[in-house]
């Protein structure tokens, strides 16, 4: 079956959502951007571990492949679950997944291999799309991702890169079609970015809206840490950094594919470009009141609104259905 997550505010847990019915025997071709088959986890070099603070939702596949006695590591995964709700790894000290070890490494993996790795621990920090073809992408919320995304600047380019089981419930709006109209605006190579986002705004005929309503509700959302909440209302759609255009434009280009591809109809796309439009000012208001100058340093703010905002349902939706 194929499954997609996304995090879960509620009780800092990662989840499971099944979103898509698979025709069995059925498959469809896979897409990535070109910059997909370079993001490869860092594990003990990470900075911003998904292996703290989160709880992490197994999957019923994986659950009986633990409960088979011949599994190395096996009892010491069972005695880590917990099965008070959805059976998901009981937070040690710090919120660490009590598979993390001293060095940053998933015992799991270390004692069982990635084969025994939860299907939520394997897919992280992808996504899907579907349409008539599937597409697969990297979530910002993960910094080498936002690292990777940020530094690449073929982001219009796709690649086939396999094959997935055949959804049933695919859309039939061209949001692809939709979606390449933009980054042919934003590959203007005659128009500066000012210009390109103005081209946006007008042909989608997007309004930004007062700053003061999205404030508003930003100071409406829910957080996973509250400085975040004094950070995001720094947002100010005038808050425009010099020199940092390639990077917004990259970013703005992720959050389309993310958000845009799956829309249902003109309007539904018109609605979640608003969305991605708010999201790159948010980032621009970052950068600028942050005063971040590095890739380093903009991938980080890039990564707490993708963590803060894409992740939760309800964000994702009070700034999206306003």
């Amino acid at each position: 079956m194929q499954v997609l997550f996304c995090f879960g505010i509620e009780k800092r847990r990662i989840m499971y959502y099944n979103i898509q019915k698979v025709s069995k025997g059925v498959f469809m071709k896979l897409y990535a951007p070109r910059y997909y088959k370079k993001f490869k986890c860092i594990a003990d070099k990470c900075d911003h571990s998904c292996c703290i603070g989160w709880e992490i939702d197994i999957d019923e596949d994986t659950l009986e492949k633990y409960k088979a006695p011949e599994v190395p590591y096996a009892s010491e995964i069972l005695n880590s679950i917990s099965f008070e709700g959805a059976p998901h790894f009981k937070l040690c000290e710090g919120d660490r997944c009590p598979h993390l070890n001293e060095n940053g490494l998933c015992k799991i993996i270390l004692r069982a291999g990635e084969g025994y790795l939860c299907g939520i621990c394997r897919e992280h920090p992808r996504f899907y799309n579907y349409t008539d073809v599937a597409e697969v992408g990297l979530g910002m919320s993960c910094r080498e991702a936002a690292r990777l995304i940020l530094s690449s600047p073929d982001y219009d380019v796709t690649e086939e890169i396999g094959q997935t089981p055949y959804g049933e419930e695919t859309c039939f709006f061209d949001g692809r079609s939709e979606r390449e109209k933009i980054y042919k605006i934003l590959g203007d190579k005659s128009a500066d970015y000012s210009a390109k986002l103005q081209t946006l705004y007008s042909s989608f005929k997007i309004d930004a809206v007062d700053d003061a309503v999205w404030r508003g509700i930003i100071n409406s959302l829910e957080y996973l840490e509250e400085k975040h909440k004094e950070l995001f209302l720094n947002y100010s759609s005038q808050s425009r950094p010099q020199g940092m255009d390639e990077y917004l434009e990259r970013a703005l280009a992720y959050f389309i594919y993310r958000h845009c591809t799956e829309a249902y109809d003109e309007e539904e796309f018109r609605l979640r470009l608003n969305f991605c439009l708010f999201c790159e000012r948010l980032l621009a208001s970052l950068i600028y009141s942050q005063k971040a100058g590095t890739l380093q340093e903009i991938a980080v703010l890039a990564s707490i609104i993708s963590e803060e905002i894409e992740y939760s349902e309800d964000n994702t939706q009070a700034l999206t259905w306003r």
